[in-house]
C-alpha cells in the first residue's frame, strides 16, 4: 500500500518512539493519528517541524477505554495500529494497578479493535522488551535468541510477557495478526524516562554544560530512537502471519566508549560526565536475526554516530527552544 493511502494510529504518540514514528511518517507522506492522554506532544515539537506537526491528527484519549479506540479509528478510517503506549519500570513500581491497566488492559483493547476492524486493520505492532527476559545469569554468554526463557524480574517485565502471551492466543483463537518487538536500551532526542535513558540524558547535559552521572555502568546494546520507530513501521507494513515477537537490533557498546565519545563531541564535558561501576542485570545483547527474517533487513547506525546525530540534534532544539532541559536532563 503506497504511503499515502495509509492511516497509522499511534497509541502512546507523545512517547519517544511514538514521536520518532510520527515525524517519519508524516515526512513520507501519510496520515499519523496521535492517540494519547498528554496535554502537549513536547517530545514531536522537539523532532517535527511546525509544518509537518500540523499535518498530525490529535486524538485525547485513554488506552484503555475501548469504545473512545473504536472510534477513533472508525472516525479516521485507520488502516495501521502501532501500540506503544504504555508506563515504563519506575511508574509501574510507583503504582502497580495502573501499570498493569495501561500496559496490559490498554494492550486488550488495541487488539480488540484490531480483531473488530480486521477488514481494514492488517494486524497490531507493538513494543514488548528487553526486561521480558531475565538476569544475565540465566543464559549462556553471546546473544541472547529470541526464544530463550522469559523469566522478568520486574513487574514492568512480567507486563510485557503477558502481552506476548495475548497477542499468541489472540492469533490462536481468531487469527489476529501481530508482532510484538522487544527493544534494549533506547537513545536519542526525547528519550527522557526511565533509568535506560540516563546515557540520553548525560548527552544532553554535555551539550547544555551540565553535570551528569549516568547510572549503569558495563556493556549493552542500544537502538538510536529513529531507527527503533523505522523498524516498527516497516513491521506494520510487512505485517507477517501468525504472532511473532523479535528482539531489535543494534549496537552494542561499552559504557566507557559511550562516555569517550560524549566527550569527543563536546570535549569541555570531560570529566562532567561520569557513569556508576556496575552493569544492569540484562544480557548484554540480543539476536534480532528473527526479526530481518520476518520483515526483511532492518538498519541500525553506530553508537558513535548516534551520539554525534543526538548531540548535534540537541544543540538545534538548544538554539531554538524547542527542548525543555530540566524535563530533558532532570
Amino acid at each position: 500500500m503506497p504511503p499515502t493511502q495509509e492511516t497509522f494510529l499511534i497509541t502512546g504518540a507523545f512517547g519517544c518512539i511514538g514521536a520518532w514514528a510520527a515525524r517519519q511518517l508524516v515526512l513520507e507522506g501519510a496520515t499519523v493519528v496521535s492517540y494519547d492522554l498528554g496535554e502537549r506532544p513536547h517530545r514531536m515539537e522537539q523532532i517535527i517541524a511546525p509544518a509537518e506537526l500540523a499535518e498530525v491528527r490529535f486524538v485525547r484519549g485513554d488506552v484503555t477505554d475501548a469504545d473512545a479506540l473504536d472510534a477513533a479509528i472508525r472516525a479516521h478510517g485507520v488502516t495501521n495500529l502501532l501500540h506503544l503506549a504504555a508506563l515504563v519500570h519506575p511508574f509501574v513500581l510507583a503504582d502497580p494497578v495502573l501499570g498493569a491497566r495501561v500496559n496490559v488492559v490498554g494492550t486488550a483493547v488495541a487488539f480488540e479493535a484490531a480483531r473488530t476492524h480486521a477488514d481494514r486493520i492488517n494486524g497490531v505492532v507493538y513494543a514488548s522488551s528487553v526486561a521480558a527476559y531475565g538476569p544475565a545469569r540465566m543464559y549462556p554468554p553471546g546473544r541472547l535468541a529470541p526464544d530463550a526463557a522469559l523469566a522478568p524480574a520486574s513487574l514492568y517485565g512480567v507486563t510485557k510477557v503477558a502481552n506476548e502471551e495475548w497477542a499468541r492466543v489472540c492469533w490462536q483463537d481468531w487469527k489476529v495478526r501481530s508482532i510484538g518487538l522487544r527493544p534494549f536500551f533506547v537513545y536519542g532526542p526525547t528519550r527522557d524516562q526511565g533509568i535506560s535513558a540516563t546515557p540520553t540524558k548525560a548527552m544532553v547535559a554535555a551539550v547544555a554544560g551540565r553535570e551528569y552521572r549516568i547510572g549503569f555502568g558495563g556493556t549493552a546494546m542500544y537502538q538510536h530512537a529513529e531507527d527503533a520507530a523505522a523498524a516498527f513501521i516497516q513491521a506494520s507494513r510487512t505485517m507477517p502471519e501468525g504472532a511473532p515477537v523479535c528482539n531489535l537490533g543494534g549496537a552494542v557498546a561499552r559504557m566507557d566508549d559511550i562516555v569517550a565519545a560524549i566527550v569527543a563531541n563536546e570535549p569541555s564535558a570531560a570529566g562532567r560526565i561520569t557513569h556508576e561501576p556496575d552493569p544492569l542485570f540484562f544480557p548484554e545483547a540480543l539476536d534480532a536475526s528473527s526479526l530481518d527474517d520476518a520483515i526483511g533487513p532492518t538498519r541500525w547506525r553506530p553508537m558513535a554516530q548516534g551520539i554525534r546525530d543526538t548531540m548535534a540534534m540537541t544543540r538545534e532544539a538548544i538554539a531554538t527552544g524547542t527542548i525543555d532541559l530540566d524535563r530533558a536532563i532532570g
